[in-house]
């Protein structure tokens, strides 16, 4: 498996497929442990992690840790973290479709390889790219869907959304991922 994910994650290293190669400072593959438990598909690399070369290790990384911890999660050793593309789109735009289809071949082995039993789904663009005919996070999320290999998806809020959004009333963006984390836990500790 370590192997399978090191000839593709070389292959990307030097992916020129799209024109976002041209401005990349690197290329972010993954973060966390491959596993066949748990993986979590994000957006798109932001300023840090172009720098650093691994996804959520920004604020919005750091939200996202601090989600798992409270549920006793964390990426060192049960999340595979990965995003829908690899490399940073200028000015943190949302990814075009001709990006996204240059990088899934990267992301769809990375799932294949993987054969993760759960995959959530982090944020709209990630939605759109593994669940094309749901329309909207806000809608979709916590709801579980089938997914490839026989896995189980579950969209989540974006944690650059909940840092938007500050309140933990019932019912806000915080007090859902609440709740929907609490059933990826759940679901996890079936597994």
């Amino acid at each position: 498996m370590f192997e399978e994910l090191e000839t593709v994650k070389k292959k990307c290293l030097g992916c020129q497929k799209c024109n976002l190669c041209q401005n990349r400072t690197n290329v972010v593959f993954s973060d966390g442990i491959p596993n066949n438990k748990l993986m979590l598909v994000g957006e798109a690399p932001g300023y840090w992690e172009d720098i650093k070369g691994k996804p959520f290790v920004g604020k919005a990384g750091q939200l996202l840790d601090k989600i798992f911890e409270c549920v006793g999660l964390s990426r060192e050793k049960d999340v595979y973290i990965c995003n829908t593309i690899k490399c940073r789109p200028p000015e943190n735009r949302n990814p075009l479709p001709e990006e996204k289809l240059a990088c899934r071949e990267y992301l769809d082995k990375q799932i294949e390889i993987l054969k993760p039993k759960i995959i959530i789904i982090c944020g709209n663009i990630a939605l759109n790219s593994l669940l094309p005919e749901e329309r909207g996070i806000t809608r979709a999320r916590g709801k579980w869907f089938d997914g490839p290999f026989g896995s189980k998806m579950i969209p989540i809020f974006h944690p650059s959304y909940l840092l938007r959004n500050d309140s933990r009333e019932k019912g806000s963006p915080k007090w859902l991922t609440w709740q929907d984390i609490k059933e990826i836990r759940r679901v996890y500790d079936t597994l």
